[in-house]
């Protein structure tokens, strides 16, 4: 992948301090290498494997509703969690660039039910939107982006992740995409190992 998301992974820097270096070819790129990355594995399951539940010990969604609180993610619901994240921040990264104050709220998020993502030809055109929005969103930028601006975001977000620009914004997004890899390879074993 174009950006190795370790320094911030490790909290050897913040997020803000680590994208300064990156330009918009570079999150474009990114975003394709990731997507390209998710498509591989997600290609060749069948219908029944995008629906497959797993295991996992460690499920606790306090967002979910309360029957869905502790139950594995498959790849369904990790592909319509993941794009809506990118696709969120991203948003929010277009319009800092613009010099458009944000604040916290509203967020402009929409994950679409992760239960309608039950076959593979719906996962795979569900990355493939995605892709194409974020893609969108890097667009919106101007050639000349504004980084000064911050979002404006609560103290407490603010203390643990730091402050916000618009390249900030957007690998944000990403980030959070990358740290549900171990995820997606973990679904993938299980399908694997029950398909023998």
């Amino acid at each position: 992948m174009a950006i190795n998301f370790k320094p911030v992974f490790a909290g050897e820097q913040q997020l803000i301090d680590y994208a300064a270096q990156f330009s918009v070819d570079d999150l474009r790129n990114a975003s394709v290498d990731s997507v390209n990355w998710i498509t591989g594995m997600v290609a060749g399951l069948t219908d029944e494997e995008i629906t497959f539940a797993p295991q996992d010990p460690d499920a606790d969604d306090p967002f979910a509703p309360e029957d869905e609180r502790e139950i594995g993610w498959g790849m369904g619901h990790l592909v319509a969690h993941v794009t809506a994240s990118c696709e969120e921040w991203a948003a929010y990264s277009s319009l800092l660039a613009r010099s458009v104050p944000y604040p916290a709220e509203p967020r402009l998020r929409f994950e679409p039910p992760w239960r309608d993502i039950d076959t593979t030809a719906k996962a795979l055109q569900r990355l493939q939107e995605s892709l194409r929005q974020r893609l969108g969103y890097l667009e919106a930028w101007p050639d000349d982006p504004n980084l000064e601006l911050r979002r404006d975001l609560s103290p407490r977000f603010i203390a643990r992740f730091g402050e916000f620009n618009a390249t900030t914004c957007f690998l944000f997004g990403l980030q959070h995409e990358v740290g549900h890899y171990g995820q997606f390879e973990d679904v993938r074993a299980q399908i694997e190992a029950a398909r023998g």
